[in-house]
Formats: structure tokens, C-alpha cells, sequence
């Protein structure tokens, strides 16, 4: 598997932002009342995401160790303002939905967790494919608990009727309490799927790890070294200048 393809397959399954390593959990419960909401969400978060891991790695280098974490917020608050405006002009009515979770991007501990853990460490290229990973896992867990809301508790996905007329909606899967139980259901689903593969004996080990790749401030023994190293990287670096 090559990095880019590694990069991309370790934030949408193995390290999944929402079902397996449990971040960002206020846009997750808050807006995904509605497929669209969670879609909206997801993309937004991916798009400033992926440009902040970029421009983080790219400025690595430069950007002291001390005030390294102002630094990467200042970097992502910058891409947040202007995702938001972009929304505010060509998007206003998933502006208004989102609402004031747009602005709280900037403390999103995805983000944040992605800048000091793997950007901060990596060359470019990886960095913001990481972001992309990350932003698409984030993207589909949060457009499937919201379309699984927005199912029950309306009877659309989309804004589309798909249930039978005579359906009563239950409504509590549009309020609050109803984010925690579909977020508890898609987990146990996702663990159950684990659970079944160990049985059978499949290597299930690439799924809900949660394995950060941060081998430095990491206490477990691992089989294997993460993906990149950072000595290594920057002793090819030195080399290839």
C-alpha cells in the first residue's frame, strides 16, 4: 500500500475520527440532524483539515517548538475564516443550519490532534493527504449518523421522503438525545464487525486500532514502527538537499 493510498485508508477506517478514536464529538451530536447537515459539516472540516496539515508541514521548520501551538491555531482559524465566508456567500442556508459550529472548527481536536501529531512531523505531501483521510472519515460518519437520524426521526434522507406513508417519525432521533443513540449504534456495529472477523479468524487489527502513528508520546509495544519516522524523514530530507 503506498502512502498516499495508507494516508487515506488509516482516517477513514483504521483511526476514524468518530467511531474509533472519539473526536470531535460536539459538530457530531449538534448538527447532524439531517444527512445534509452532516455532509455539509464534514466537508467543510475536511477542506480546512486538509489545507492546514499542508501548510503546518510545509512551515514545520520554521515555526519555533515553544509557540508551535498558537501557531498551527492561527494557521487553521485563518482557513476556518475563510471557508466560512465562502459558506456565508454561496451557501447561506447550510451557513444558517451550521451556524455558530462553523467558527468552532478552530478548536476542533481533530484538527488540532492531526497539526501536533502527524503534520508538525511529515513532509507535505502525506500531511495533507492525512487531512483528507481524516476529513473523509469524518465526513461519512457524520452523513451516516445523520442520514440514520433524519430517517427515523422524519422519514427522508436528503430532504426526500423514503418512508411509507403510514410511518410515524419518531422524533426524539431528531433532538439531542437521538445523536447519542445512533452514535452508540453505528460503534457497536462497527466493534460488533471487529468482534465477528477475530472469530473467524481474520486480522481485524486494521480496524478501530487507534493507532496515532505518534510513536514518541506512544506506550504501546508495537509489532510494527509507524508509518513514517521522523528521523528518518528528515535525515532523507537532509540527504535528497
Amino acid at each position: 500500500m503506498n502512502k498516499i493510498a495508507e494516508r487515506l485508508y488509516n482516517g477513514i477506517v483504521k483511526e476514524n475520527p468518530t467511531f474509533v478514536l472519539t473526536l470531535g464529538m460536539c459538530p457530531t451530536l449538534a448538527v447532524t440532524t439531517s444527512a445534509k447537515n452532516g455532509l455539509g459539516m464534514g466537508l467543510t472540516t475536511m477542506v480546512v483539515l486538509a489545507l492546514s496539515n499542508a501548510f503546518i508541514s510545509l512551515l514545520r521548520k520554521v515555526i519555533p517548538d515553544k509557540v508551535r501551538i498558537p501557531a498551527f491555531i492561527v494557521i487553521i482559524a485563518s482557513f476556518v475564516t475563510v471557508m466560512e465566508l465562502l459558506l456565508e456567500g454561496f451557501l447561506p442556508s447550510l451557513y444558517d443550519a451550521l451556524g455558530i459550529y462553523i467558527p468552532l472548527i478552530v478548536v476542533n481536536c481533530i484538527i488540532l490532534g492531526r497539526a501536533e501529531a502527524y503534520a508538525s512531523k511529515n513532509p507535505v505531501l502525506p500531511s495533507l493527504f492525512d487531512g483528507i483521510g481524516m476529513g473523509l472519515g469524518f465526513t461519512i460518519a457524520l452523513t451516516m449518523i445523520g442520514a440514520v437520524r433524519e430517517l427515523l426521526g422524519a422519514g427522508q434522507i436528503f430532504g426526500m421522503t423514503v418512508m411509507p406513508s403510514g410511518y410515524v417519525p419518531v422524533s426524539i432521533f431528531i433532538m439531542a438525545p437521538g445523536a447519542f443513540f445512533v452514535l452508540a449504534m453505528l460503534t457497536a456495529i462497527q466493534n460488533q464487525v471487529k468482534i465477528n472477523g477475530e472469530k473467524k479468524g481474520k486480522d481485524m487489527s486494521k480496524i478501530g486500532s487507534g493507532c496515532g502513528h505518534d510513536c514518541a508520546s506512544c506506550a504501546e509495544s508495537c509489532k510494527e514502527p509507524a508509518f513514517y519516522d521522523t528521523k528518518a524523514v528528515e535525515k532523507e530530507e537532509k540527504t535528497n538537499d
